[in-house]
C-alpha cells in the first residue's frame, strides 16, 4: 500500500484537491483558493516553479533539449495542427453551443506554463526541451489563436472577433518564466556542488506547487461546475476523449520518430497539455453567456493533469 502511495501520490493529490474543493459545503477551502487566485497566487507559484526548475537543470540537459529539433517540431505539430483538427470534429455532433465553444478554446490553447515541464522531468524526460516547447508554443499562440479560433467558431455560425494582447503575454512569459528560470540557473551555476543532491526534492516540490495551482483554479470554477449539473458527466467524457486522442497522436509521433526514453516525454506531455489561465480569460471576455465553456476548460485541465499524472509513473518505470 505504501508503495502505491509513493508511486501515485501526485495522482492521488489531484483527486483529493478536486473532491475536497468541490465537496466543501462550508466554502472555506474554495474561498481561500479564490482569494489567492485574485491576489496573484498562481503567478507567484509559477515563478517559484520555474525558479526551482532552474536550480534542478544542468547544462547537458539544456544543450540536448534545445538540439532535439525533431521532438520540438513534433510537439508543436500536435499543439497547433492536430489539436484544432480534433476540436473541429466535435462540431459535427449535436453538442450544446457552450460545450463546443469550450472545446474550441481548449483546442487552440498553447501548452501549459508549468505542469507539463514538471511532469516531463518527473517522468525522466528533458525539462529543458519541455521548456523550449513551452516558450515557443506560447509565443506562437499569440498569432495563431485569433486565426484558428475564428475558423473553428465559423463551424457553429459564430462571428466573434478574437483579440489577444500580444505584448501582455510576452511580458508574462518573460517575467514569470524566463526571469525566474535564469535566476535559478545562475544560482545553480555558482552552487552546483551544494544544489545537485537536492534536484529530486525540488522536482517533488514543483509537483506540490502544481497541486496548488489546480486548487486555486478549481476554487474559482467550483460554482460553474456545481451549477452545470448532469452536463458534467458529458463534459468529463468529452475532455477525456479529446486529451486521450492528443496523447495517442503524440505517442505515435514519438514512436515514428524513434524518440526513446528521455526524449519522448516532452512530446507527450507538452503536446497534449493546455494552459488554463488564457482559456479562462478568453471565455470570460468573449463568451460570458456560455458558462458551460468555462466548465469545459477547467475540467479538461483537471482531467489532463489526472491522466498525465498517471502517465508520469508509467513512463518513469518503463
Amino acid at each position: 500500500m505504501s508503495g502505491l502511495l509513493k508511486k501515485y501520490w501526485f495522482l492521488i493529490g489531484l483527486l483529493l484537491v478536486f473532491i475536497v474543493t468541490v465537496a466543501d459545503t462550508s466554502e472555506t477551502v474554495s474561498s481561500i483558493g479564490r482569494w489567492l487566485k485574485m491576489h496573484q497566487g498562481p503567478d507567484a507559484v509559477i515563478v517559484l516553479i520555474f525558479f526551482f526548475s532552474g536550480l534542478s537543470l544542468n547544462a547537458r540537459q539544456i544543450k540536448s533539449g534545445l538540439m532535439d529539433v525533431k521532438g520540438i517540431v513534433a510537439a508543436l505539430i500536435v499543439i497547433f495542427l492536430v489539436s484544432p483538427v480534433v476540436g473541429s470534429l466535435f462540431a459535427a455532433t449535436s453538442l450544446d453551443t457552450g460545450v463546443l465553444i469550450g472545446i474550441f478554446l481548449v483546442a487552440v490553447m498553447p501548452t501549459t506554463l508549468s505542469s507539463g515541464v514538471v511532469m516531463t522531468g518527473a517522468a525522466g524526460g528533458n525539462m529543458a526541451q519541455a521548456l523550449a516547447i513551452t516558450i515557443l508554443a506560447n509565443g506562437l499562440a499569440v498569432f495563431t489563436i485569433p486565426v484558428v479560433l475564428s475558423l473553428l467558431l465559423n463551424l457553429v455560425g459564430g462571428s466573434t472577433v478574437v483579440y489577444i494582447d500580444k505584448s501582455a503575454i510576452m511580458i508574462k512569459i518573460g517575467l514569470y518564466v524566463l526571469l525566474p528560470l535564469c535566476t535559478g540557473l545562475t544560482l545553480k551555476y555558482f552552487t552546483k556542488t551544494f544544489m545537485d543532491p537536492f534536484a529530486l526534492k525540488m522536482q517533488t516540490l514543483n509537483q506540490c506547487l502544481v497541486l496548488a495551482i489546480v486548487w486555486m483554479a478549481m476554487s474559482q470554477a467550483k460554482n460553474a461546475i456545481v451549477d452545470s449539473g448532469t452536463s458534467v458527466g458529458i463534459v468529463l467524457f468529452l475532455v477525456f476523449s479529446f486529451h486521450g486522442i492528443l496523447l495517442a497522436v503524440a505517442g505515435f509521433f514519438a514512436r515514428l520518430l524513434k524518440l526513446g526514453k528521455g526524449r519522448r516525454e516532452s512530446v507527450i506531455f507538452m503536446g497534449g497539455q493546455k494552459t488554463l489561465p488564457l482559456s479562462i480569460i478568453l471565455q470570460v471576455s468573449l463568451f460570458p453567456e456560455y458558462g458551460l465553456a468555462l466548465v469545459v476548460c477547467v475540467l479538461h485541465h483537471m482531467i489532463h493533469l489526472l491522466m498525465d499524472g498517471y502517465l508520469v509513473g508509467r513512463l518513469k518505470a518503463s
